[in-house]
């Protein structure tokens, strides 16, 4: 799986070497990957996202690791789609982490139909010998519709991980659950590269008492169709697993300013 991985970031890069952005993080709605979305063929999208603890002092205060990322859409298909990119986390001791994803859009499969994708995320580069594992290998499924009466989309599927590397406070396997995520779009305009919201609200959630268990809510502003700001809090369903990551900080949330720009 991890050579289909790297075969697929190979090729993107190879595509558009010519670009100075080597460094991606799968499509998200807030916290996780809980999204049907898929980055379409040949757009590469830059990404950079932190996240800080806000108001205290002293030992409580920390930040989680800068993630600096290209993700870019690889199959030039209407109804199959893939995209492929990999993360840049620093300060760390092994920075690089892949994904990939392939979906279909609604209605796609039939009139009707939901959007399905299936993919990996956070395929890290170090089993761990020595400790410190990043090789987290999270497989998840999720299926998207848009509500009716304009109450926007719903996301919902469930992950899988590496159970050596994805455990809880006491180092028990903590490797599957569920995911769900929703967004909505507000004031609809239209600019000089056609329409779009100027305004959405999102929020997601993971189960698990493990690093990637919490959620987030918060506000997608965009300044233009391909360049947004989205800020908002996220929380940890298990601060003694995710808390410490944040710098020694014992937080069991933190606040997030993510950028993201479609080339």
């Amino acid at each position: 799986m991890k050579k289909l991985v790297l075969f697929c970031v190979l090729a993107v890069l190879i595509v558009f070497g010519e670009m100075d952005y080597s460094y991606g993080t799968p499509s998200t709605t807030f916290w996780t990957p809980g999204t049907t979305d898929v980055q379409p063929f040949g757009v590469p999208h830059i990404g950079i996202d932190n996240y800080f603890t806000l108001g205290k002092k002293g030992p409580n205060r920390g930040a989680l690791p800068t993630d600096v990322g290209l993700t870019v859409g690889v199959l030039p298909f209407e109804k199959l789609q893939l995209e492929a990119g990999v993360d840049l986390l620093e300060p760390a001791d092994h920075p690089f982490f892949f994904n990939f994803k392939f979906g279909t859009p609604e209605g796609s499969i039939f009139d009707g139909s939901p959007a399905v994708t299936l993919g990996m995320f956070d395929i890290g580069t170090f089993n761990g010998r020595g400790g410190g594992r990043t090789d987290f290998d999270i497989a998840h499924m999720m299926v998207g519709k848009t509500l009716p009466f304009g109450l926007g989309r719903l996301h919902v599927g469930g992950y899988y991980g590496n159970s050596a590397a994805l455990v809880d406070r006491n180092g028990v396997k903590a490797n599957t659950g569920y995911m769900v995520g929703w967004d909505k779009g507000l004031m609809q305009t239209k600019g000089g590269d056609g329409e779009y919201y100027k305004v959405v609200l999102a929020a997601d959630y993971a189960s698990g008492k493990n690093y990637i268990g919490g959620g987030g809510a918060g506000v997608y502003y965009y300044f233009t169709k391909n360049i947004s700001l989205l800020t908002g809090p996220v929380w940890f369903n298990e601060p003694a697993v995710a808390g410490p990551s944040v710098q020694g900080s014992p937080s069991n949330w933190v606040w997030t300013t993510q950028l993201d720009i479609n080339l």
